[in-house]
Order: C-alpha cells, then sequence, then structure tokens
C-alpha cells in the first residue's frame, strides 16, 4: 500500500496501518494471508512442515542424525541464528560421519521455494526433478518448512480430485 493510502487509512481510525514497501509479491511470498478467489488454493507453505529438524554448521553430524531419526525424520535443514537456511543433511550426508560439523558436511545452498508457490507446480516440480523434500522459505532466505514430494502429491491429488467433482457437479445441473 502506498504512504498515502496509509495516511488515509489512519485518518479513518485504523490503529495498526503499515506502508509495506516490499510490495504485493513479496507478501504472500512471505507466506502471510492474502485475499482473492485464488486465496484458498494450497500453497507450499501451507502444506510444508514447520516442525522439521535443523542444526546449527558446528553441530557434530552423529549428534544431528540420532535426533533427527528419533523424530521419525531423514533429513536437517542447516540454519543461522535467524534461521535462515544454510543447507540440507540429507540422508546420505547424515550418515556421512559422526565427528564432522555440519558445515562440511552439508549440501550447501539448496533450492528453496517461496511459500506462495502452488501446490500443483509444487507437486510436478518435485516429482520431474526427483526432490524428496524441500526448504520453503521466506524471501529473505527464513525457514518456513520443508516440503516434503509425498505431502505435496498428496494436497494436488486432493484439490484435483475436489476440482473434478466440482465439474461434474456443475455439469449435472446443466442437464
Amino acid at each position: 500500500m502506498s504512504p498515502r493510502a496509509a495516511w488515509r487509512l489512519e485518518s479513518m481510525g485504523f490503529g495498526e496501518v503499515y506502508d509495506y514497501v516490499a510490495g504485493k509479491q513479496d507478501w504472500g511470498a512471505a507466506g502471510l494471508p492474502v485475499e482473492g478467489k485464488l486465496a484458498s488454493r494450497p500453497r507450499a507453505g501451507t502444506v510444508a512442515k514447520p516442525d522439521v529438524p535443523t542444526c546449527g554448521l558446528e553441530d557434530r553430524v552423529g549428534d544431528v542424525r540420532e535426533r533427527v531419526r528419533a523424530e521419525g525424520w531423514d533429513v536437517c535443514v542447516v540454519v543461522n541464528e535467524g534461521s535462515v537456511v544454510l543447507g540440507l543433511l540429507r540422508e546420505k550426508q547424515l550418515d556421512a560421519g559422526d565427528d564432522r560439523p555440519a558445515r562440511e558436511a552439508m549440501r550447501p545452498g539448496p533450492s528453496t521455494f517461496r511459500p506462495d508457490v502452488d501446490i500443483e507446480d509444487m507437486a510436478e516440480f518435485m516429482a520431474h526433478h526427483d526432490l524428496p523434500s524441500a526448504p520453503v522459505t521466506t524471501s529473505d532466505g527464513r525457514l518456513v518448512g520443508l516440503l516434503t514430494e509425498e505431502d505435496a502429491a498428496r494436497v494436488a491429488h486432493e484439490l484435483h480430485a475436489k476440482m473434478h467433482a466440482s465439474d461434474e457437479e456443475h455439469d449435472d445441473d446443466d442437464h
């Protein structure tokens, strides 16, 4: 919203008004609520699991592996103090050595995706690239959660089935 619009809303009695200078695209990419007819569609950020295991650069891989597996995961997101994604420890890296710090074993700079990416697009991308999971981050790199291919495919399938059922319902109304 423009500064002028923000001032206008304040003059109308709205108490908390912000001039979000980064823009509408960044707003959605940050996983913040949006409105409109597509607002209810599942997105990467709504399907991603926020409780994914994380570790720091200096954490020992052996310790991380034990914690990650105890929590039922096979991946750990390496983050800094501000939850910015720095790397990934997938199963291969978790099995690579007990005493090495995560910074030496991790896959640095993994591909990340924004929370506003459509879940059908994510499912297709992940299947096409044989990507078992992907970090979902804000535009400044902060971890929102981890999207698994299984979850993306399941939700995309459910969405497709729901849309197909709705189309059939409309077809029945026409006859």
